[in-house]
């Protein structure tokens, strides 16, 4: 039977309504009793990606965001453009739990021996509605953590680091050698920077500043260029022939970034040719987009050939394609290296109380408009110290966890507006975030602000002004 304190939770849910509104409210849930193969986590840490953005706030203009409710049970409510409600027809009408992956302590387990050993154990998870104080999943799908490691450490070691891992196995499947990665300065582009490295698999890094390739190359990157460096193709076609990388990962997924590659892809080959073909290396070479940070038309010009290929990447795909098997060495290996290559560190600290004030909510507007956006890889030349960066305002992000056992903080303040009564200040209001590595803004405050800067964006770019991708990368963790 489950403890009492453990029967019910409450947990952050988010429902698109007809008339074109999002509603994100607290609901006070109950808790199921653990079948004999599952378990109960209580979550002590929950990372926001980019996909849980898209979930929570369903692309909704964050400028129309309204505060209602009451002080213990708080509603947001935004207004959801009609062009974005074309694509949500799937999700009118239901109230979703949010929350991709977290961290916690099994505190129950069904009478099975797998859940059982289980029991007071510390382990990540996958598989949605982590935004709450408490989670039944199959035992199967928890990852034990190394004893000593802390959930704040574990919350996010599926997203990021199996989408690392999965680019460096997509590569050796697939017959390559080498590989191409853009957005390389950000928190995920780092850490395959640290698996290709002690792989020994070759990576070209493809960042947008001087500092990014300072800052790769003091991390033992051999292969960076710089996209907007003049000299830039010759940059890449340089260390692609060196490299003899014929696969790429881009993040941008817009503009001409993607098309620059396989030209580059095709020079580098054609050095070695030893005839002339009017139809181009009959070597492949394959550019997957797994990522948005540029949601304009992907752009190229057809000058590599016809042995190319251009499509999408997913994490989760690609897990169900490689089977159980293969996808569990990866976790293992992360586990194995939770403290190394996929250590995390905090730096800054965020209030939740005041999350939703109508005058941080309006900022966080100007922000989404583009006024004064503080881009996200412009926190990478702060140093590998990785100090608090004052320059990433998470105003209107909400703190979508309970606020673990390091601070007294309840999930409904995570919506409450500040100083409604009831709400909690300072050390009751606050919990740690990470930003691991370079940090990131986001998704709102990203889709407007990046197009005023697309058409500086054509010949090519890394994600110095947004880094994260759909799956992820260095958004803050609540703890």
């Amino acid at each position: 039977m489950a403890d009492a304190s453990t029967r019910r939770g409450l947990q952050i849910r988010s429902i698109v309504k007809k008339e074109g509104i999002v509603e994100i409210s607290i609901a006070d849930v109950p808790t199921p009793e653990p079948k004999p193969d599952e378990v109960i986590v209580r979550i002590d840490a929950s990372p926001i990606n980019p996909s849980d953005q898209g979930l929570l706030f369903a692309g909704a203009d964050l400028s129309t965001a309204r505060a209602s409710g009451t002080a213990d049970l708080p509603v947001v409510t935004a207004s959801v453009p009609p062009a974005v409600m074309k694509s949500l027809a799937g999700r009118l009408e239901q109230s979703l739990p949010v929350g991709n992956e977290g961290a916690g302590v099994v505190v129950q387990a069904g009478t099975s021996p797998a859940a059982q050993a289980l029991m007071g154990k510390t382990v990540a998870i996958l598989g949605g509605a982590m935004y709450a104080q408490y989670r039944c999943i199959k035992a199967v799908q928890c990852l034990v953590l190394p004893p000593g490691t802390t959930p704040a450490e574990g919350a996010d070691c599926f997203v990021n680091p199996l989408t690392a891992l999965g680019m460096v196995e997509t590569m050796r499947r697939e017959g390559h050698k080498a590989l191409v990665h853009t957005a390389a300065a950000s928190n995920l582009g780092q850490m395959l920077n640290k698996i290709c490295i002690k792989d020994r698999v070759a990576l070209v890094n493809i960042v947008r500043k001087p500092e990014h390739v300072d800052l790769l190359k003091k991390r033992g990157a051999t292969y960076v260029c710089n996209s907007s460096a003049p000299t830039f193709m010759d940059d890449l076609i340089e260390a692609l022939a060196a490299s003899g990388a014929t696969v790429a990962f881009d993040a941008i997924g817009g503009g001409q970034l993607a098309g620059q590659i396989l030209t580059a892809m095709e020079a580098a080959l054609n050095r070695t040719a030893k005839e002339y073909s009017r139809y181009g290396s009959t070597t492949h070479k394959q550019v997957y987009v797994y990522g948005g940070l540029d949601r304009g038309p992907t752009q190229f010009n057809r000058a590599f050939g016809m042995a190319w290929g251009i499509g999408g990447w997913l994490l989760t795909a690609f897990m169900q394609k490689i089977g159980p098997e293969a996808a569990q060495k990866l976790r293992e290996r992360v586990a194995a290296e939770i403290k190394t290559t996929f250590a995390s560190t905090y730096t800054k600290e965020v209030s939740l109380a005041g999350a939703l004030q109508i005058e941080e909510v309006e900022a966080g507007a100007r922000e989404q408009r583009g006024d004064g956006v503080s881009h996200a890889d412009d926190g990478a030349k702060r140093g590998q110290g990785q100090k608090p960066i004052l320059g990433v305002d998470m105003r209107g992000v909400n703190g979508l966890a309970d606020a673990l056992q390091k601070v007294p903080l309840a999930v409904d303040d995570a919506l409450r507006p500040a100083c409604a009564p009831g709400s909690k200040h300072y050390a009751r209001g606050l919990v740690h975030a990470e930003f691991r590595g370079s940090p990131a803004l986001p998704r709102w405050l990203r889709q407007t602000g990046q197009m005023d800067d697309a058409r500086r964006w054509r010949d090519g770019l890394d994600s110095s002004k947004n880094i994260l991708s759909s799956e992820d990368q260095g958004w803050p963790r609540i703890v």
